[in-house]
């Protein structure tokens, strides 16, 4: 699919702050006063930021509200519930905490809890698709919770959290990749199911393209990024992601340390959700010969 900023930036920055939120909620020991109101502000600027840029996705941003309507069946709506629940609760936890000093835990393991669910809601809005068989599996909640919680350990300054969990990211990472490349074609989905007319027996081959020009579906559905730049864009992305930061964490603490794990730790997600857009192939691809 073709890699919309909109949608990177939202999902990286969103995961980020709710990652964020979530260390802030179950931590026994929050930082209160003008120390717990930068984390609070920083998780706040993410997570809301990060929701922001998810409108400038939207075909018509002057209906963004009746996204709230569709819960049911929608998980762009449970996505929206979710995330207004998960920062009205915090903003709540943060209040009483910053403003009056008071740490209510039930609380803040309430906002924990919806900032998870936040996370979970986004990622199954691409893991339901069972026409993107890339997406379409369990590893695309459990990265997008595992990034979100420990890119939080990391902003929050969990040393070993962020560690432990940057290196599991990793890990899982890599199998995305590799597992992914192959998903597609163990899908079973080709020319012929796609089209519904395997049944009629004999190799189906397209007569001609669908279209002459190029069209939304080959803008948007059938994008093809070069495999040696994706290899080079795997690359880059899994050392700022994971190795810088995990190196980064395990030398003795320093501001500047910890400001450049942080830092590559951002781009190097930017640079893998790129790939997770980019990559993903769609069956509609199949009317082209991609």
């Amino acid at each position: 699919m073709h890699p919309a900023p909109s949608i990177i930036a939202f999902t990286t920055l969103s995961g980020l702050g709710f990652g964020l939120l979530v260390w802030l909620g179950i931590d026994p020991d929050p930082p209160t006063g003008l120390v717990g109101f930068a984390f609070f502000a920083i998780a706040f600027a993410l997570s809301g930021g990060g929701l922001l840029f998810s409108a400038f996705h939207l075909g018509r941003k002057e209906r963004a509200l009746k996204a709230f309507t569709q819960w049911r069946s929608s998980w762009l709506s449970r996505e929206a519930w979710a995330a207004a629940g998960a920062l009205g609760v915090s903003g709540l936890y943060a209040l009483a905490l910053v403003v009056f000093g008071a740490h209510i835990a039930p609380i803040g393991w309430l906002s924990a809890l919806l900032c998870l669910v936040t996370v979970f809601a986004t990622s199954m809005i691409y893991a339901q698709l069972r026409t993107v068989p890339r997406w379409h599996h369990w590893s695309t909640p459990a990265l997008f919770l595992l990034l979100s919680v420990s890119g939080g350990a990391l902003l929050s300054g969990r040393i070993v959290e962020g560690g432990v969990g940057l290196a599991l990211a990793g890990a899982l990472q890599l199998y995305v990749w590799i597992d992914g490349d192959r998903r597609l074609a163990g899908s079973g989905s080709t020319l012929a199911t796609a089209t519904g007319l395997g049944s009629m027996g004999g190799t189906l081959r397209a007569f001609e393209p669908p279209h002459t020009g190029s069209n939304y579906v080959m803008r948007e559905m059938a994008y093809r990024v070069a495999r040696k730049h994706a290899l080079k864009l795997r690359v880059i992305a899994l050392l700022l992601m994971a190795v810088v930061p995990v190196l980064c964490l395990s030398l003795p603490f320093s501001h500047i340390l910890a400001a450049l794990a942080v830092l590559c730790h951002i781009l190097g997600v930017f640079a893998a959700r790129w790939l997770f857009f980019a990559e993903a192939e769609h069956v509609a691809g199949l009317y082209y010969g991609r």
